[in-house]
């Protein structure tokens, strides 16, 4: 342990507080766990959910919603945790992981049919988003996690590590902003009225952010067990924020 570990005088005087960058290279236990919690569930509320619209009380909206903004949650546990420079690297591998799934659904879809077989069409509706959906998908998702993950870690250090609700709901509004901001006009601008693309555009920016404040108790839980294994406090104070930086290994 270098110099710039000493005991967190905003959190339990059993973790030991340490810089962003020093968390970036550190090993940790449940780090990916947690990884691949975010991908799978990044992956899977894009594949099944985002093909359906669904309905309650008169409100329709896409079956992807319910779930999606459980990876924003993980992420925020990601990045309070474990700091920025770990958020990045799952942000990454979320990225690269949905170019894969579009472009192997891309190919799946393309290949002809075996004769006789009649789920071509269906298999078409599930999984044949057009080419505007996927690069809108893709870049909302690589821009308002780098946001959110951004805003969340700066308001760390504002707080002192003190408040966690102000900068899991702060960042998610922000985060989610920048992903509507470019999902609905990049996928529907066009297509859809413009006021048809404000009007879900702040629906589904509203209706992720009360997810958001809805989760905060299990936020708040996941945090604290996660924090108490690790045996850290991660603060964010000379970490390179560009999406493009890589962690220096650490030396003997």
């Amino acid at each position: 342990m270098n110099g710039s570990t000493h005991a967190s005088s905003s959190s339990s005087p059993r973790l030991a507080r340490i810089d962003g960058a020093e968390g970036g290279r550190r090993h940790f236990r449940y780090f990916d766990y947690v990884m691949v919690a975010f991908v799978a569930i990044l992956l899977l509320s894009n594949l099944i959910g985002a093909s359906k619209l669904a309905s309650l009380g008169g409100v329709t909206f896409g079956a992807g919603i319910l779930f999606f903004p459980v990876s924003y949650v993980i992420g925020d546990v990601l990045t309070e945790v474990y700091g920025y420079a770990n958020a990045r690297r799952c942000v990454w591998a979320g990225f690269f992981a949905l170019v894969f799934m579009a472009f192997m659904s891309f190919v799946v879809v393309a290949l002809p049919p075996s004769q006789g077989w009649g789920g071509q069409a269906s298999y078409e509706a599930v999984f044949g988003s057009t080419w505007r959906i996927v690069i809108a998908s893709i870049t909302a998702f690589w821009a308002g996690e780098f946001v959110n993950s951004f805003v969340l870690a700066k308001m760390k250090l504002l707080t002192g590590g003190k408040h966690l609700w102000t900068r899991t709901i702060g960042s998610t509004v922000f985060g989610q902003a920048i992903d509507s901001l470019l999902f609905y006009p990049i996928a529907f601008l066009g297509t859809w009225t413009t006021g048809q693309v404000l009007t879900v555009m702040v629906t589904n920016w509203a209706m992720k952010v009360a997810w958001e404040v809805i989760l905060t108790p299990a936020t708040y839980a996941v945090v604290g067990w996660l924090k108490r294994r690790e045996g850290v406090e991660v603060f964010d104070e000379k970490t390179n924020f560009s999406p493009f930086a890589t962690a220096r290994p650490l030396r003997d």
